[in-house]
């Protein structure tokens, strides 16, 4: 019986997740890998990061959404599961809307970091 679990997500772009994780100083390895699991048991993700108890968590790609993938018994980070998907998501969602913009020709004019963690852009593109 696997002990892995799934968690679902609402991250679409990996390049967005991958920016995200190097923000939160996340030290993971490009896949397709391994995560290693209870008793030898392996999934396949698409990112894997690597605890130091030897059980890894990642993130899979299930045909519309990341999902983090990991045996939730042996989570091993600073935060809980819930604590850290929080904050890749507002870090993702930070990095989709900067991209999304830049793509349609916006520049970041001003950014406030706000006490209860939240992230105020203003965008601006000029017309001829």
């Amino acid at each position: 019986m696997s002990h892995f679990s799934n968690i679902k997500t609402k991250i679409r772009n990996l390049d967005s997740l991958k920016s995200a994780l190097n923000d939160l100083g996340v030290d993971w390895k490009n896949g397709p890998g391994i995560v290693r699991g209870y008793k030898g048991q392996t999934n396949k993700a698409d990112v894997v990061v690597e605890q130091a108890n030897n059980y890894d968590f990642g993130f899979s790609w299930n045909g519309g959404e990341y999902e983090l993938v990991a045996d939730l018994q042996y989570w091993q980070q600073p935060l809980t599961v819930e604590g850290f998907l929080r904050q890749v998501t507002q870090r993702y969602a930070y990095h989709t809307v900067v991209n999304e913009t830049a793509n349609q020709g916006f520049n970041i004019t001003e950014q406030q970091n706000k006490e209860d963690g939240s992230i105020r852009l203003v965008v601006q593109r000029w017309s001829a």
